[in-house]
């Protein structure tokens, strides 16, 4: 196999144009324009807009390029298009070779006999989405009226990523272009087409089934060798001969290193290597893959509160922790593997176990999955499908098919791989939506079709060891009652879309929520990026345009009116929407994970950002952590402590999610605000694997009694080395009627070789203490929490977590430029 990449300099032009504008490939109109400065920046303002409108016309793509002459020599030539987006005819050397309408597919076409040594050049002409969505033509009793929220219509009609049409958080951009790789691949004897490796699990011993098809290009007797490189580096290889196009190989491995999810244990991982080699050992074709030995499968016992829906890996059961993912740019392009990285890691530092890629974006890249591997997260892996009815007609279902295909044997062989799931919300929204449930009985059985026949069947052929789910959510399937809480998956939305107070998540004791949110507005320096002073108020048009989902900056003033004192200012306000994310979410979480067994996951919409946008996410655009996601890594810690008010009587719990036994000591305090001590017990726990318990309950009625906004309960949990591992605190009274004083909180720095420590006291109880820097961006050890006693608090921040995203901010030095770009706030700071 001899390869020969296509990627770098394009010219880019709109059909009926001179105008030539060069294009970095991988690439796209959006990012060439934007590279070469021959547009504004759409995700300013309301540039949105006519950015948008670009995507009307058709666009060439073209370059010329010579043939490598080992690779002109070989027997077959493929043109490999890893991601084009989306509608494109192509055309080498004016002749044309072939076209693509799917960008989750990878297509090859054979070019030889189009190429010549020298001069050629590749066009691809790609069509306007849009115009091809206004213009499609249904089929009898097929016409779908519904559209989703922020999205423009028509958008199912086309295989492209549907939020690049909009989504309640993401732009209208529907950019076009040459996003993933576009290569040659030339071969002479052999081409390897399909490797599956399936594990057999059995007591201390691993066996790896592989099962390898070739294409014979030129017939002959050929071996099969498959080497394995054990995590520590150490080598072993089998071998098989090629019949008919086929081999099976076989591998024990002895005393097997296990993969487990992150908290569990570690993430080891094997390399496997398999090459064609004919009868003179001379190897023609090779691929590589990284697993990871583990048995991931859903189970679904009857149990005594319905049917359970939970993660078991290894025979363990596992309480999913983590969040949606959508694409991380709406510029597809523009996503690199630093940005995946970056999020990802987010992920695992905050103690998530579980990612759930969304059925309305795209497949991401090996990047994606191969980091998963590496940092134990499991992923819920949705097929592109989401909150819209599909036309099924023959054609859309061999481009469906062929899509599910190239993405189920890419993905198959990651440890991370959780399930794959059909889709986002349709069989919900065939049952309850206004508008979605009353399509045609034809467009109904297309979605059966689709999600309970053709992609089960897929998994089950292409993927035989991967759980399948029809639905997000769903109780297994066939309209039956898909919001059920007591079998299968939940997205509970009755918090924030219905406006119920956060209390209301101890009414659903679901057995997995793998959807619930709460917005917020990203950070002042993240809202700079897209406004001008002027736009600086959440109801002017600027802001609206940055807020897609329809009413949510007044939900927003809503609940901050149930729970906080209106702010002073627009930058207070910011800051008060993330506390409210923080705290919606932390008490939906708790309440999860204090009924373990009942419910066995957890997955909050969202995790991320595609442009500087409000939203439900956890970290914004830019990737500025908002208070979620700070939170998130307590709630989600696998020994992780809560505390439940109801009226005066406190109770404290403690979930330890991992597969040891945990002792805990847990000192639980009512104070005033000014630190005076009014009660205080001490408790010893020792935790099974995978448990809950409460350790206290009390009413403090009698202790509070006319001082109820003037006193805190705080819970301390301390590890068996005497270390306070997490603290929670709890108010009798909304923070709003809270009598909080100014605290003066005295702080210093302290430069270390890779880190700085800020240390902070403070006379008084200081509620959601944020930490900040004045240019600098940095991700603090912990942020949005509360100073409880005179106490020394201790907050670290590495040296490599501080970036500079804004022009110009001067790189800190030393512990004495960080003090001086430090700013704190607290709670009674915004009003």
């Amino acid at each position: 196999m001899i390869y020969q990449t296509l990627n770098g300099k394009w010219l880019i032009n709109e059909k009926g144009s001179e105008a030539y504008v060069e294009g970095k490939i991988p690439g796209s109109v959006l990012s060439a324009l934007l590279i070469q400065h021959r547009m504004q920046d759409p995700y300013f303002g309301t540039n949105e807009y006519e950015a948008r409108e670009i995507f009307r016309n058709d666009f060439y793509f073209t370059r010329g390029f010579d043939v490598d002459p080992d690779l002109f020599g070989q027997e077959r030539i493929y043109l490999c298009c890893k991601g084009i987006d989306t509608l494109s005819r192509i055309y080498i050397n004016d002749m044309p070779i072939g076209r693509t309408e799917n960008m989750h597919r990878t297509y090859y076409f054979n070019v030889k006999d189009y190429l010549r040594p020298y001069g050629n050049t590749i066009t691809i002409e790609i069509a306007s989405p849009i115009q091809y969505i206004e213009n499609y033509r249904h089929g009898l009793h097929k016409e779908i009226n519904y559209t989703p929220t922020g999205c423009m219509r028509g958008n199912q009609y086309l295989r492209k990523a549907h939020c690049m049409f909009g989504w309640d958080w993401g732009a209208q951009l529907p950019d076009c272009g040459i996003w993933r790789s576009i290569d040659l691949i030339g071969y002479s004897l052999i081409k390897l087409e399909e490797v599956e490796i399936i594990q057999h699990h059995e007591k201390k011993r691993v066996v790896l089934e592989i099962n390898v098809d070739a294409e014979l290009i030129q017939p002959d007797t050929y071996i099969i060798q498959a080497e394995l490189v054990t995590p520590d580096g150490i080598p072993s290889a089998v071998t098989n001969t090629l019949e008919n196009g086929h081999a099976t190989l076989e591998i024990e491995i002895e005393s097997p290193k296990i993969w487990w999810p992150n908290g569990f244990g570690d993430q080891p991982l094997y390399t496997v290597s398999i090459y064609a080699l004919d009868m003179n050992g001379n190897q023609w074709d090779q691929k590589s893959y990284r697993i990871g030995l583990r048995e991931i499968t859903i189970s679904q016992e009857e149990d005594a509160y319905g049917r359970e829906f939970c993660l078991m890996v290894n025979h363990t059961k596992i309480f999913a922790m983590g969040a949606n993912y959508v694409p991380e740019d709406s510029i597809y392009s523009f996503i690199t593997k630093e940005k995946i990285a970056y999020l990802l890691r987010a992920a695992k530092k905050c103690n998530f176990n579980t990612i759930r890629v969304w059925g309305g974006g795209y497949y991401p890249s090996d990047t994606f999955y191969e980091l998963c591997d590496e940092y134990g997260l499991i992923v819920w892996q949705d097929f592109m499908f989401a909150c819209n009815h599909y036309e099924l007609t023959s054609e859309f279902k061999n481009n469906i098919t062929a899509e599910a295909v190239d993405n189920i044997k890419r993905l198959r062989h990651h440890a991370c791989l959780g399930l794959f799931c059909g889709n986002n919300e349709i069989e919900s929204g065939w049952v309850s939506w206004e508008g979605f449930r009353d399509h045609s009985p034809q467009l109904r059985e297309d979605y059966l079709e689709i999600f309970e026949r053709i992609l089960p069947e897929l998994v089950a052929k292409y993927a035989r060891s991967t759980f399948y789910w029809p639905s997000s959510p769903s109780s297994g399937g066939g309209f039956q009652d898909p919001d059920n809480d007591h079998a299968g998956d939940r997205h509970y939305w009755g918090v924030w879309h219905d406006q119920e107070p956060f209390s209301a998540y101890s009414e659903h004791n679901m057995r997995f929520c793998s959807e619930f949110g709460f917005q917020s507005f990203p950070s002042l320096k993240t809202v700079k990026t897209f406004t001008r002073e002027e736009d600086r108020n959440i109801f002017s048009e600027v802001m609206e345009s940055h807020q897609k989902n329809e009413s949510a900056n007044g939900k927003m003033i809503y609940y901050l009116s149930q729970n906080f004192l209106f702010p002073k200012d627009f930058d207070s306000l910011l800051y008060l929407t993330q506390l409210l994310q923080g705290i919606a979410i932390k008490y939906g979480v708790e309440h999860f994970r204090r009924h373990r067994g009942e419910c066995m996951g957890a997955l909050y919409w969202q995790l991320n950002d595609s442009w500087p946008v409000a939203s439900w996410s956890s970290i914004d655009y830019f990737g500025r952590y908002k208070a979620l996601q700070y939170m998130a890594k307590n709630f989600f810690s696998p020994v992780a402590g809560s505390i439940l008010r109801e009226g005066s009587v406190l109770s404290v719990f403690i979930q330890n999610e991992t597969r040891d036994i945990e002792q805990r000591r847990v000192k639980v305090s009512l104070q005033t605000f000014d630190f005076r001590l009014l009660h205080e017990m001490e408790y010893e726990v020792e935790l099974a694997p995978g448990s809950v318990e409460m350790v206290c309950s009390m009413d403090y009625g009698a202790f509070i009694e006319g001082i109820e906004n003037r006193v805190f309960v705080e819970a301390v949990f301390i590890d068996e080395d005497d270390v306070v591992v997490s603290t929670e605190i709890e108010v009798f009274v909304p923070f709003k009627r809270l009598n909080l004083e100014t605290s003066s909180i005295s702080y210093s720095v302290i430069e270390l070789v890779d880190e700085y420590v800020i240390r902070m006291m403070s006379g008084g109880f200081a509620a959601f203490v944020e930490l900040d820097l004045k240019g600098a961006d940095a991700i603090f050890s912990d942020n949005y929490f509360h100073l409880t006693s005179k106490r020394e608090k201790a907050v670290t921040l590495k040296k490599k977590d501080i970036r500079y995203l804004i022009p110009g901010t001067p790189e800190i030095q030393n512990g004495t430029e960080l003090e001086q770009q430090l700013v704190i706030r607290t709670l009674k700071d915004t009003y």
